[in-house]
C-alpha cells in the first residue's frame, strides 16, 4: 500500500449524521433527521437539537475526523466552536457558521492542532499543504457526492483532504455527507475536485 493511501485509511470516517445508512434519505430523501433512531450517539442533547444543528456540523465532522480516534462526539465539539464564535444564532433561529478565524482559535487552544486559515487556496496549493502532513478542510458544493455530474456552484459544504492519491494526481477525502461508501471516503483527480471547490479552507497539523 502506499505512503498517501496509509495516510488516508488511518483517518477514521464520520458522518454529520449518526447513522451511515440515513444520509442519503436524509440529505436528498428529506428524512426527518429526528427519526434518525442513533442520534444519541452524536452527544445532541435531544431528538430536536440534533434535527435543528446536525446538517450544518460539516466543518466539526472533518474536526472530528482530523482529530483521530479519541475525537469527542460531535455535539461535544459544536459545543466548543461555539463557545469560540465559530457559529452565530440569529435571532430568527438562524445557524452561522463555520466562521474560519475563531475556529482555528478553537482548534488551536482546545485540541492542540495548529490550524491555518485559507482565503485563498488554489487547487494546486493542495498537494503542498497534504505533502507537509497536514489534512485540509476544503469548502466545495455539496454535489461533489456526484462527480460524473455537473458541479452546480463551488462552496457551501465542507470535507476533508487526507492525502494525494498515489498516482500524485489525485487526492483522498472523507465527505461529511457521503451517502456511500465510496462517497464518503472518496477520491478524485485535482482537476476534477477543483470543479467544485471554492478556493478556500482551514489545513490542520497532524494529530500528535
Amino acid at each position: 500500500m502506499s505512503r498517501s493511501a496509509c495516510a488516508a485509511c488511518r483517518v477514521p470516517v464520520h458522518t454529520q449524521f449518526a447513522s451511515f445508512e440515513l444520509v442519503g434519505p436524509i440529505v436528498e430523501g428529506g428524512l426527518d433527521p429526528a427519526s434518525d433512531p442513533a442520534w444519541a450517539e452524536s452527544g445532541a442533547k435531544s431528538p430536536a437539537e440534533y434535527a435543528r444543528w446536525a446538517g450544518h456540523l460539516c466543518g466539526m465532522t472533518c474536526l472530528r475526523m482530523a482529530l483521530g480516534a479519541d475525537a469527542p462526539p460531535l455535539f461535544a465539539l459544536r459545543d466548543g466552536a461555539l463557545g469560540y464564535g465559530a457559529y452565530t444564532e440569529d435571532p430568527d433561529g438562524a445557524i452561522r457558521g463555520l466562521v474560519y478565524a475563531p475556529f482555528a482559535d478553537y482548534v488551536r487552544d482546545s485540541h492542540g492542532l495548529d490550524a491555518t486559515v485559507h482565503r485563498h487556496l488554489s487547487p494546486e496549493e493542495i498537494p503542498e499543504l497534504l505533502d507537509a502532513g497536514r489534512s485540509v478542510m476544503a469548502s466545495v458544493h455539496y454535489a461533489i457526492r456526484h462527480p460524473g455530474q455537473p458541479a452546480p456552484g463551488r462552496g457551501g459544504h465542507l470535507v476533508l483532504l487526507t492525502s494525494r492519491t498515489a498516482d500524485g494526481r489525485g487526492v483522498h477525502f472523507h465527505n461529511p455527507s457521503g451517502t456511500s461508501a465510496e462517497t464518503r471516503a472518496a477520491e478524485l483527480p485535482l482537476a476534477e475536485f477543483a470543479r467544485f471547490f471554492a478556493g478556500r479552507g482551514v489545513s490542520l497539523s497532524a494529530q500528535a
